[in-house]
């Protein structure tokens, strides 16, 4: 006669999957964490960019946003960067559909629109420190040389992270946790354009039409 006693927990291995699947929810608490670092990023420029709104008409005798800025030149830029969070884009389809070397192509496109982006935003600095508008000579330059720079460490920050995903796409392919990272560093690179556009905007438009 066959006995109907139940398997314990502990002799069936199944037990410890369903106890895993319960208790173990890494992609969205990974999420959710990074989601939350955003808000305190945006809260950074935020304050920021109310410290410019502030400072921005004190000259100190100094040179102003019409006379510094060189808006054909910023404009290409904003272009630049804004191309660069469409190729992310193709590259998170690529993603999604499971194509390795059109997802690495792709992160390798945005990385050389960001490292454009970077390099336009350094010569624009190194223009403007030539002719005297240095950080130290008003006010207004400090606040503008702080939250371009802020930015732009942010860019540097993220063509790194590139960098690193490149190399671990070529390590472990399209790995879930891989995917996973993409996916943060998406947010990452499309909230970087989104606060660009509120620097063009505030910044430089309405510098050169004041």
């Amino acid at each position: 006669m066959m006995s109907t006693t139940a398997l314990s927990p502990a002799a069936d291995p199944a037990f410890y999957l369903v106890e895993e699947d319960e208790h173990h929810h890494p992609e969205g608490g990974t999420l959710l964490g990074f989601w939350i670092y955003l808000m305190s990023d945006a809260l950074l420029f935020a304050t920021l960019f109310a410290t410019y709104g502030v400072l921005s008409g004190s000259y100190a005798g100094g040179p102003t946003q019409r006379e510094l800025f060189e808006l054909p030149l910023v404009a290409v830029n904003t272009a630049i960067l804004l191309v660069s969070s469409i190729t992310y884009g193709f590259a998170m389809i690529a993603m999604q559909q499971g194509k390795l070397g059109a997802t690495r192509l792709w992160l390798v496109v945005t990385a050389l629109l960001g490292a454009a982006f970077v390099g336009v935003e350094l010569y624009e600095f190194g223009n403007l420190i030539a002719e005297g508008a240095t950080p130290q000579r008003s006010a207004f330059l400090s606040a503008f040389f702080t939250l371009v720079s802020t930015h732009g460490l942010h860019v540097t920050v993220g063509i790194i992270w590139i960098g690193v995903m490149l190399v671990q796409l070529a390590q472990r392919g399209l790995h879930p946790e891989n995917q996973k990272r993409l996916m943060c560093l998406s947010m990452f690179w499309h909230f970087l354009d989104v606060v660009w556009v509120g620097v063009f905007t505030f910044v430089y438009l309405l510098g050169v039409v004041q």
